[in-house]
């Protein structure tokens, strides 16, 4: 089971979650394998780092084999870390199709980006590359990203929202009246796999009559 991993507050709790008594438990993680949505070009013990969050998280308080943990390399610089992690990506699925992976976690940000896929970010266009570089300077931090073609191949997509900072997001992206292609979050969307969004009450607040645009396209 092949899943990709995001970071963020929201999913850190999620991950939590998994981790403890009785869910870890409930794992076989000798057959789990995890990968990296995204990655700040940070060392891996900044407090800044998605690997961080997951093994303080997640990692730290389960039994799955070190091999089966794929961290992005950030050390050399987000070009050659995309690079890297495009042919482990390769190497671990095949170099005949694209990845597949069975789930994969994502949050969403206040402007509506997902991974490190920003508005306006030419990387949204990608259709070759399965990584790209992402240059946003400090104090965000330069960092590498899935793509959307890696992304919308996956056979589940998991979003975790929560908090009144992103209701209005989720209204543009899911509401009957919303406009979701203007935003990176909104043009995730497997063909031929699933996607579920987790909301909490709050993120939820300026969905009208309870209306969910995505439900209807299907």
């Amino acid at each position: 089971f092949v899943v990709a991993l995001s970071g963020g507050s929201t999913p850190e709790r999620f991950y939590h979650l998994i981790g403890s008594h009785p869910y870890g438990e409930k794992v076989d993680w000798d057959r789990v394998h995890l990968f990296w949505v995204d990655e700040r070009c940070v060392p891996k013990e900044d407090k800044a780092s998605n690997f961080k969050l997951v093994f303080d998280a997640l990692l730290s308080a389960v039994p799955i084999p070190g091999e089966n943990i794929h961290p992005m390399r950030t050390g050399e610089g987000p070009e050659q870390g995309a690079r890297e992690y495009e042919e482990d990506l390769r190497a671990f699925f095949g170099r005949s199709r694209p990845p597949m992976f069975d789930l994969i976690f994502l949050g969403v940000g206040e402007d509506g980006h997902t991974a490190s896929l920003f508005p306006g970010s030419d990387s949204l266009d990608e259709r070759s590359r399965l990584v790209v570089p992402v240059y946003l300077g400090e104090p965000r931090k330069d960092r590498i990203t899935l793509t959307l073609p890696v992304l919308n191949q996956a056979r589940h997509i998991l979003f975790l929202v929560a908090g009144h900072s992103k209701a209005e997001m989720v209204r543009a992206i899911l509401g009957k009246e919303g406009d979701r292609e203007r935003y990176p979050a909104g043009l995730v969307y497997p063909a031929n796999g699933q996607i579920t969004w987790l909301i909490d009450e709050e993120a939820a607040s300026k969905m009208k009559d309870g209306r969910w645009k995505m439900e209807d396209e299907r």
